[in-house]
């Protein structure tokens, strides 16, 4: 499987995973062959990068964190709250918590596995996605963290909510008013829920303070902001790196967003919480083509956990009428090095 540009993308082709709609419907089934109408549909509908089978790279596979079954059920609830919320109605927060349940059921089982992101986004679904991601990503978190099961479950549904502010379109998040930022906003809607503990709340309220006092929207810093906010910020900001500029070209590579966000740390990000996070990340995801310091170029395949920088890259080249396939296993081959992400 490799991960490219749907602009590289050609009718014939096999799907590598399976895409979502946004209340977790399958828009197209891993497997199946793409044509020119389904190129085209998902280029109209913002799907800028897919996963595609490749024969040299059968063995390449995402190990998964959620199965696809959990991420059907979250976004579904999701999408059942959010349209409750944008209709002025009130929700009802047991269908969110009874989802996460099953969300933390599948991060514990696999909180080995490194993350890679590797949903693919849509216009319809980003939203959903974006928060599915960050849940994830803020449990494993916790988990390394030694957090108890009542603290990741809190943790967990304040992350899968930190951006409920942003569902009625009513925020204004470059007002001087610290009232009409999203965050206000979201912790207005989740703190008159009794079911919710409040601090679920204020990880809604808190996930873009800062340690260094410059956050918004109250400027608090350091012991101010909550544990659970500071964890969601650092998987927030992860997950926007990666997409959140894919439409105007600004979006970073894994590994460049870790590089940036290591640059933050003790200032817009915690620091601690930002050890544990490169602990649970892959830099270089499976599928993604790479060039290595020899000048070879290939595809990685596998992961070290522990290592995330140092992973398994397959090289295929024409020798002569033959084709020779090796693999480089960066974490015993120490004096080679990924050079380059490739397009």
């Amino acid at each position: 499987m490799k991960y490219v540009s749907i602009e590289q993308v050609e009718p014939g082709q096999f799907l590598g995973k399976t895409i979502f709609a946004s209340n977790g419907t399958v828009l197209l089934s891993e497997g199946v062959q793409l044509t020119v109408y389904m190129i085209n549909t998902l280029n109209r509908i913002g799907a800028t990068m897919i996963y595609i089978k490749d024969p040299q790279f059968e063995d390449a596979d995402i190990p998964e964190v959620l199965s696809d079954e959990t991420k059907r059920t979250v976004m579904n609830k999701m999408t059942e709250t959010f349209q409750t919320i944008k209709s002025g109605k009130s929700f009802d927060p047991r269908a969110v918590s009874v989802s996460i349940e099953q969300l933390l059921d599948d991060v514990t089982r696999n909180k080995e596995v490194l993350i890679q992101l590797s949903d693919i986004r849509t216009k319809d679904n980003e939203q959903y996605v974006h928060a599915l991601n960050v849940c994830m990503m803020s449990t494993m978190i916790g988990i390394n963290m030694n957090l108890t099961p009542t603290q990741l479950k809190e943790l967990a549904i304040g992350a899968l909510l930190h951006d409920v502010g942003k569902v009625e379109r009513l925020t204004d998040d470059e007002s001087p008013d610290p009232k009409r930022h999203h965050t206000w906003r979201g912790f207005e809607l989740l703190k008159q829920k009794q079911e919710l503990n409040l601090l679920i709340a204020h990880v809604a309220l808190q996930h873009h303070e800062a340690p260094n006092g410059e956050g918004a929207p109250r400027g608090l810093s350091g012991d101010q902001i909550h544990m659970y906010a500071q964890i969601v910020a650092v998987a927030n900001m992860f997950d926007n790196l990666l997409y959140d500029g894919v439409q105007r070209g600004k979006s970073m590579l894994p590994h460049e967003a870790c590089e940036h966000m290591m640059a933050l740390a003790g200032t817009k990000l915690n620091r601690d919480v930002l050890v544990q996070f490169l602990r649970t990340v892959s830099i270089y995801p499976n599928g993604t083509s790479v060039r290595l310091s020899t000048k070879e170029t290939g595809v990685v395949v596998g992961q070290h956990r522990g290592l995330p920088g140092r992973p398994v890259v397959r090289v295929v080249r024409p020798v002569g009428e033959e084709i020779e396939v090796k693999e480089v296993d960066l974490a015993k081959h120490t004096t080679v090095f990924i050079e380059s992400v490739l397009a």
